[in-house]
């Protein structure tokens, strides 16, 4: 599974083709608010870029961050390969790298793992993704100064907090934590320069928080460890509710 965090490759080419131009030649600013541009795929990625726009993952996510929050600036998802790189935020030109090389490596941890449904448990990693990375935009959005690892916690927070608002998020947190302990157990011995938390760490993260927004539609989830798990959530919950004040909608 590929690491995915903060990037600053420098993108600004890529950042004047998304402008839109006026007949005079000027450029306008951009609609604030999160949007989607497709780059075409390196040929190995072909089958990745087509499932991400045939699925029409990410456009009901970014529809519902817009109807949730006021950004006050554009914050493009780029799909693109990457050649490796992984997906991640660009703070400095607000653009987040969706990579399409990252989902042949995800459907290859579900497929070796003998899921009966590869592609949905795939959608559902790309949905928690498109979370996570649109958190660490609205980390920037606020102006909150974390550092590296404070920041991936953060992220991973947020997109609890959009998922859980919903049967169907907590599905998807379920489903990306067991991603995360497929690649804990593919790869026992976390990179030490990864700013993420480990994988086996973020998987019960995701398992605790789902338990503890919704414990009765989730019996199977109750263990002793996980008593403090209604407490933990409520604090996350609220503490960037407040922090979203100022970009809420409503």
């Amino acid at each position: 599974m590929a690491a995915r965090g903060t990037k600053t490759t420098a993108l600004t080419a890529l950042t004047t083709l998304l402008l839109p131009l006026t007949g005079c030649g000027d450029q306008q600013p951009p609609t604030p608010g999160f949007a989607i541009r497709y780059e075409q795929p390196a040929r190995a990625d072909e089958a990745g870029a087509r499932f991400l726009r045939d699925r029409n993952l990410v456009e009901p996510v970014l529809a519902d961050l817009n109807a949730y929050l006021r950004l006050p600036h554009r914050v493009t998802v780029v799909a693109r390969s990457c050649a490796g790189g992984g997906t991640g935020y660009d703070p400095a030109e607000h653009l987040v790298e969706f990579c399409y090389d990252d989902l042949a490596e995800d459907r290859e941890l579900f497929e070796h793992a003998g899921s009966p449904n590869p592609d949905e448990d795939l959608a559902e990693l790309v949905r928690e993704t498109v979370h996570h990375e649109a958190g660490h935009a609205v980390v920037d959005a606020l102006d909150l100064v974390l550092d590296d690892r404070a920041e991936e916690d953060a992220a991973d927070r947020f997109a609890r907090l959009m998922l859980l608002r919903t049967p169907e998020g907590e599905a998807t947190l379920l489903t990306a934590a067991r991603a995360y302990d497929l690649a804990a157990a593919a790869d026992p011995a976390p990179d030490p320069s990864d700013e993420h938390a480990p994988p086996a760490v973020r998987a019960e993260s995701h398992r605790c928080a789902v338990q503890g927004a919704a414990p009765s539609r989730h019996p199977d989830l109750t263990a002793p460890s996980r008593t403090h798990c209604a407490t933990t959530w409520t604090a996350s919950r609220d503490a960037w509710t407040r922090d979203l004040t100022t970009l809420l909608r409503h």
